[in-house]
């Protein structure tokens, strides 16, 4: 199994791995995370959305509104971008509507792929036993921050490429494992300084930032198919 790394959704039509393939989208902070949170919750579909404007049809249509923008919960919706706060809930036959920054712009993207499924710390052993019973490539879409690249979601490719013994396809994959292995002993406090920890911090979601990083918390493997994702 070959396994490559598109760092940002920027990068993702350049990838080399386009035959056959599953894409895993990630976005460890925290939309991804959020989504498994939400359906370890109990969460009967998330319908991922790349702008706020379809959210009202939704609505209409019994959807609970999630929306974040900025790393702050959009107004008027239900719910905003924090798998803490989606664990404090009983989400059983609630369906949503799910807008961030960042995430599932990424979700959306791996539509193409034979097989796109969500990805994050929070379900990386069932998400590797899921890989590994599909057995084709893999590329990880990593969602970044407004298309730069992030150092959270590198390392999580990192952690998959090992789990999986996949072979890295190409330098960013390459990079991710090295990442990875410097920080598999602690990634929450390897990333105390980078960008998107900080700006989370600022924005008093202090709580989400080492929930993301604890590996298998939400043990749900999301499967994207004709613009929703379930389980």
């Amino acid at each position: 199994m070959k396994l490559e790394v598109s760092l940002s959704p920027a990068l993702y039509p350049f990838r080399t791995i386009d035959a056959h393939h599953t894409t895993v989208a990630v976005d460890i902070l925290r939309a991804t995370t959020a989504v498994c949170a939400a359906f370890h919750a109990g969460c009967e579909c998330v319908v991922p959305l790349d702008s706020l404007e379809a959210l009202p049809q939704y609505k209409k249509l019994g959807y609970a509104l999630a929306a974040e923008r900025n790393g702050s919960k959009v107004q008027g919706a239900e719910y905003g971008n924090s798998p803490t706060e989606y664990l404090r809930h009983d989400m059983h036959g609630i369906r949503l509507a799910y807008s961030t920054t960042n995430g599932t712009v990424s979700m959306l993207r791996a539509a193409d792929a034979d097989l796109a499924l969500v990805g994050a710390f929070a379900n990386l052993s069932a998400l590797a036993d899921r890989l590994r019973a599909e057995n084709m490539d893999v590329v990880v879409l990593c969602s970044g921050w407004k298309n730069d690249f992030c150092l959270e979601d590198t390392l999580f490719a990192g952690a998959l490429i090992e789990r999986l013994g996949a072979d890295p396809c190409g330098d960013a994959a390459h990079m991710a494992l090295t990442l990875w292995r410097l920080a598999a002993g602690n990634p929450y406090d390897y990333c105390r300084l980078a960008s998107h920890v900080r700006r989370l911090q600022a924005l008093g979601a202090a709580d989400d930032i080492p929930f993301a990083f604890q590996i298998d918390t939400c043990p749900v493997v999301p499967i994207l198919k004709d613009g929703k994702l379930s389980l």
